[in-house]
C-alpha cells in the first residue's frame, strides 16, 4: 500500500468528524449559556470580597447546571471587575446594558458603586440585582433595583442592640468609613443606640485608603467611651483594630457585619481576638439549608462558607428563579417576575420572598458573633470584656 493510501481512511475519518461537528451545532447554539454579568472587586482593598463571591457563584451553577440547567440551558457569569469602584462600576453597567447577551446583573460589592451604575441598568432596563447592598436607598433607584440584603435601616439596629443592650455599651465611639454607605450607616446606629438608652461620645469618619489613624484615636480616647464601634469593611477595621491596641486603648470592639470575612482575622492577627460583630448566615447554624449549604460548600472548596459565600450562592439561585418565572431572558420579563416569585429556597432566608414596595427580601435574620483564638465564633451573649 503507498503512503497515500495510507492517508485515505485518516481523511476520510476527519472529514467524517467535520460532518458531525456541523451536525451538532445547532444544537450547541440552542444550548448557549444564560449570562448573569458580574461587576465586583477582583483586584483592589476589597478583592477578598470578590473571590468569596466566585466561590458562592460556582457552587450555585454546579447545582444548577447538574439539574438541568435554566429553561433548558446552562447558567453561567461574566465577572468584570470594578474594584468596587463607582467609576469603573458605570463602565462596566453600559458594557452589560449593551450585551444582549445578559439576562440580569450581580453586583456590585459596595452600595456606592451599585448606586453609581443603577441609572444605567435602569434606563436600559436590566435588573440589577444588589446582593450585598444594603443602602437604604439602593432600591430607590427604580423599578428594576432588587436586593436581598438586609438594608442598614435594619442591620444598624442589630448592631446597636449587640453594643449596647447586650455589651453593655453606655458611652460609644464610632470610626465609620467616610463615604455614603458609611455616613448613613453611622446616623442609623447613632440613633439606635440613643433609642437604646447610650451616648455616642465620639463619631469619626475615615477616608477608604487611610491607613494611620492615631490622631483619630486620640480623640476617641479623650472622649473616654466605654466601647468603639467600627463601620468598617474588612481591611480598614482590621488595620484601625490594630492600631487600637498598639495606642493602648484596651476598649471593647464592636464591628459592623462587613468584616465577617477570613480576611479580617488574616490581616488582624492576635490585634482582632475579642472582636465582636454580628451576620446573618454562619456555618454552624443547625438551620437543615445552612447545614446543607455548608456540606457542599466544604466538599468543593476543603474550608468553611461565611456569609458573603451564602450572599453569592442565594444571589445566583434567585436568579435562577426569576429567569425560570419570567420563561425567557427577555430582561422586562425578568423584572416583572421578581414580583410574583415566592418562597425561593435561600441559604441565609430559608425562602425567599421579595416585598414589591422596598423590592428587597422580607425578613431578617442575625447571629452574634466573637473573634476567639484568632476565629469566629457565637457569642455566649455576655456582657463585654476589655481586651487584655
Amino acid at each position: 500500500m503507498s503512503p497515500t493510501s495510507k492517508l485515505r481512511p485518516t481523511r476520510r475519518a476527519a472529514l467524517a468528524a467535520l460532518g458531525s461537528l456541523a451536525l451538532i451545532r445547532p444544537a450547541r447554539a440552542a444550548a448557549d449559556p444564560i449570562l448573569l454579568g458580574v461587576s465586583g472587586p477582583l483586584t483592589g482593598a476589597n478583592a477578598q470580597y470578590g473571590a468569596q463571591w466566585k466561590a458562592g457563584f460556582d457552587l450555585a451553577l454546579d447545582e444548577i447546571n447538574a439539574a438541568g440547567g435554566v429553561l433548558g440551558r446552562p447558567l453561567a457569569y461574566v465577572f468584570e471587575d470594578s474594584q468596587s469602584d463607582p467609576r469603573q462600576s458605570v463602565a462596566i453597567a453600559q458594557k452589560f446594558v449593551g450585551d444582549a447577551r445578559i439576562a440580569l446583573e450581580l453586583g456590585d460589592f459596595s452600595s456606592p458603586a451599585s448606586m453609581a451604575a443603577s441609572p444605567v441598568y435602569q434606563r436600559a432596563g436590566l435588573v440589577q440585582l444588589g446582593f450585598t447592598n444594603s443602602h437604604p436607598d439602593f432600591t430607590k433607584g427604580g423599578d428594576f433595583m432588587w436586593s436581598p440584603s438586609i438594608s442598614q435601616a435594619d442591620a444598624q439596629p442589630l448592631l446597636a442592640e449587640l453594643a449596647v443592650t447586650t455589651l453593655g455599651f453606655k458611652r460609644v465611639a464610632v470610626l465609620h468609613l467616610n463615604t455614603d454607605w458609611g455616613r448613613t450607616s453611622k446616623d442609623v446606629f447613632t440613633k439606635a443606640a440613643t433609642e437604646r438608652g447610650a451616648q455616642v461620645v465620639a463619631s469619626e469618619g475615615y477616608l477608604p485608603d487611610e491607613k494611620d489613624f492615631r490622631s483619630t484615636l486620640v480623640r476617641v480616647r479623650d472622649a473616654k467611651p466605654d466601647g468603639i464601634v467600627l463601620i468598617s469593611y474588612y481591611a480598614d477595621g482590621a488595620l484601625i483594630a490594630a492600631q487600637v491596641r498598639t495606642t493602648g486603648l484596651t476598649l471593647p470592639l464592636v464591628a459592623t457585619s462587613s468584616v465577617y470575612s477570613p480576611k479580617f482575622l488574616e490581616l488582624g492577627g492576635a490585634a482582632v481576638n475579642g472582636v465582636y460583630s454580628h451576620t446573618s448566615f454562619f456555618p454552624d447554624e443547625p438551620r437543615p439549608e445552612v447545614q446543607n449549604f455548608t456540606r457542599h460548600f466544604r466538599a468543593k472548596f476543603s474550608r468553611d462558607p461565611d456569609a458573603f459565600n451564602a450572599f453569592a450562592y442565594d444571589a445566583v439561585v434567585i436568579a435562577a428563579a426569576a429567569i425560570k418565572a419570567a420563561g425567557s431572558t427577555d430582561r422586562k420579563a425578568i423584572r416583572d417576575a421578581f414580583y410574583k416569585i415566592r418562597d425561593v429556597p435561600s441559604v441565609v432566608f430559608g425562602k425567599a420572598t421579595f416585598d414589591p414596595t422596598s423590592r428587597r427580601v422580607i425578613g431578617v435574620r442575625n447571629v452574634n458573633l466573637v473573634v476567639t483564638d484568632g476565629k469566629w465564633a457565637v457569642h455566649d451573649g455576655k456582657k463585654a470584656v476589655a481586651s487584655r
